[in-house]
């Protein structure tokens, strides 16, 4: 299997730890651990280095710094755990560098840490503003917290700031939600993230929805607060780029589209996930341990991280799967590039059928999802499957 030489890869660092887990997380997160932080920041560093002497050190095009609760680190670690990095992996000149944070864990300190380092994006969990609903998801703070942590990053030289907010919630009605996204928008990011709740097994909230101690809303009242979402955002001057994600223009995420777009990227960090792409259009995936002395083995002992092969096959579906969540669609030009063939050569019979039925449009070499189709997108990927 032949790797393609990575000249445009992207950074993702995994910290996973938190002030308080919220009740409907199930990434790879704990509270109580601060303890580690010293040794796992170390320990992230190394497997930079040991990622550099297999890949070669390389300029990344984004860094994106998830967890978890990066802003719940503290600031001479953060600074730390940054500069080490990316002694082997730094950010390209204009990439783009995103850091999440948490209202209620943001300091001043911290900001000025991050923004030292390169750090131009922030990416802030809002969720919602109504107390009851925020206690439903476990989360620590109010909005006020949530305004003031805002004011705080623009004060700290901060322009480009993604909210991130969440409908469906038990016990959330469609006035709340436009509650949630008129406080938002009274906050003027320039980009924000829109979900639908998905109760993940494991989790305290989905434990207490299989008990009947929360309802969801029902499905009409869900479908309304996505709709009110694209009537008010786009009233605001925000462009829908993709399902769930909302931007002034030019500020969409370029590390996200990355992800839908399939480009390669280096995950380090506890349950990290990196992507290689291969000449045959498909690509090699490595997902490092979830379990912390797991984790230190691979990076210590270079142990085996968890691999998967992607065959061309598969990637053919996955790029249809991916970038049809994007408004703008699947470029029938980077296909062609990826595979050597034409989209139309496996998908024609299938993408003319669903653009009959008014589910896809094409256009401008781009096939892409109708509004009815977004709806329905996981039927048109059943369809498209092979």
């Amino acid at each position: 299997m032949t790797m393609i030489p990575e000249a445009s890869m992207q950074l993702y660092l995994h910290l996973p730890f938190c002030r308080r887990k919220c009740r409907y997380c199930d990434f790879a997160s704990w509270s109580g651990r601060e303890a580690r932080m010293p040794d796992y920041v170390r320990r992230v560093i190394r497997e930079a280095q040991r990622r550099a002497e297999s890949l070669g050190p390389q300029p990344v095009a984004t860094v994106f710094v998830g967890g978890g609760t990066p802003s719940a680190l503290p600031p001479d670690l953060t600074t730390e755990l940054l500069r080490g990095v990316f002694r082997f992996f730094p950010p390209e000149e204009g990439a783009e560098f995103t850091v999440e944070a948490n209202p209620g864990t943001l300091t001043p300190t911290w900001l000025e840490a991050v923004r030292a380092a390169g750090c131009n994006r922030l990416s802030m969990g809002l969720q919602a503003t109504q107390p009851e609903l925020l206690e439903t998801l476990g989360r620590i703070h109010t909005a006020e917290d949530a305004a003031a942590s805002v004011r705080m990053a623009r004060e700290a030289g901060f322009d480009n700031l993604n909210l991130d907010l969440i409908f469906g919630i038990p016990g959330q009605t469609r006035a709340m939600w436009r509650e949630s996204l008129d406080f938002a928008l009274s906050l003027a990011p320039e980009h924000l993230s829109c979900y639908g709740l998905i109760p993940e097994e494991g989790t305290p909230l989905k434990a207490d929805l299989d008990a009947g101690r929360l309802v969801l809303p029902d499905e009409d009242e869900e479908r309304a607060m996505y709709d009110d979402t694209l009537r008010v955002l786009a009233k605001a001057g925000f462009v829908q780029y993709e399902i769930s994600n909302f931007a002034k223009p030019g500020r969409e995420c370029r590390h996200n589209i990355g992800y839908w777009t399939r480009k390669p990227y280096l995950g380090l960090g506890l349950a990290a996930a990196s992507c290689f792409l291969t000449e045959d259009g498909g690509c090699l995936r490595e997902t490092n341990p979830a379990d912390w002395e797991d984790y230190a083995r691979v990076v210590d002992e270079k142990a085996s991280r968890e691999a998967e092969t992607v065959p061309p096959e598969d990637a053919r579906f996955e790029t249809l799967m991916l970038g049809l969540r994007m408004t703008r669609g699947v470029s029938e030009k980077d296909y062609e590039s990826t595979f050597g063939e034409s989209i139309s050569v496996r998908y024609g019979s299938k993408l003319e059928s669903l653009r009959q039925r008014g589910l896809l449009e094409h256009g401008n070499g781009f096939w892409r999802l109708t509004r009815r189709g977004m709806d329905i997108q996981n039927s048109v990927l059943v369809e498209l499957m092979d």
